[in-house]
């Protein structure tokens, strides 16, 4: 069987992931302990902010903007650029979509593993990490891009299917906490260039309305994964 034969039977969906409840808890401690875990932390939340800044960049991309590049920072904040018309509906699409990224790829990751989609979504995530590290702007982003195609690539290639089952749901669970996080730090944060802020300048709504929408997409993703894991 050639590679391309291999790489294509790889990304053909499988049976559907049936975690046992000590699998689930296990997957469970070490998601927690990433989460609530300072050191481990500072370094997970960079993975929430690259799906927080790639959700601005697809978002862009559908409504018509250009992508342009985007930056993580060591502080986990970043920035993605689109280019486009300066004001209306895809400017402010493309600005909503960050915070509800890592929540809705959660939640999406969690219904895809328990249908047996796990390979195939490992294969998606290559290709946008892919083409992804074409348009990062700093060291760092390119670290953190590499590293993440690095274990996606490893995990599809080499990882049975029950483990990938395993990460994957150990990832939703920590994208879908992330993205709690990084809500709550951003109903502290007053700075102008806030995601919320520029949303009320943006549309003339009050910056609470949008950070609500976020909590509301948040908490049906979390529904979601509950329900799915279930």
């Amino acid at each position: 069987m050639s590679w391309v034969e291999e790489a294509l039977q790889r990304v053909q969906p499988g049976p559907p992931a049936a975690l046992t409840p000590t699998e689930l808890g296990i997957v469970g401690a070490v998601a927690l302990v990433l989460v609530l875990v300072p050191p481990l932390w500072r370094v997970a939340r960079l993975g929430v902010t690259l799906v927080h800044e790639l959700g601005h960049a697809i978002v862009g991309i559908v409504v018509g903007r250009t992508f342009t590049g985007f930056v993580l920072r060591g502080d986990a904040s970043g920035h993605a650029v689109t280019r486009g018309r300066g004001a209306g509906p895809g400017l402010v699409a493309t600005t909503w979509a960050g915070y509800p990224a890592p929540a809705l790829l959660a939640a999406g990751v969690a219904v895809a593993v328990g249908r047996g989609w796990a390979a195939p979504v490992l294969a998606v995530f290559g290709v946008v990490l892919l083409v992804a590290l074409v348009q990062v702007r700093s060291v760092l982003t390119a670290a953190v891009t590499v590293g993440a195609l690095a274990g996606v690539a490893a995990l599809w290639w080499f990882g049975e299917p029950e483990l990938q089952s395993q990460v994957l749901t150990g990832v939703a669970a920590v994208l879908l906490v992330g993205a709690w996080r990084h809500l709550i730090a951003a109903w502290r944060d007053r700075s102008a260039g806030n995601d919320a802020r520029v949303l009320a300048r943006l549309a003339k709504l009050p910056r609470t309305l949008w950070l609500a929408t976020f909590a509301l997409v948040c908490g049906w993703a979390a529904w979601v994964v509950v329900t799915t894991v279930r």
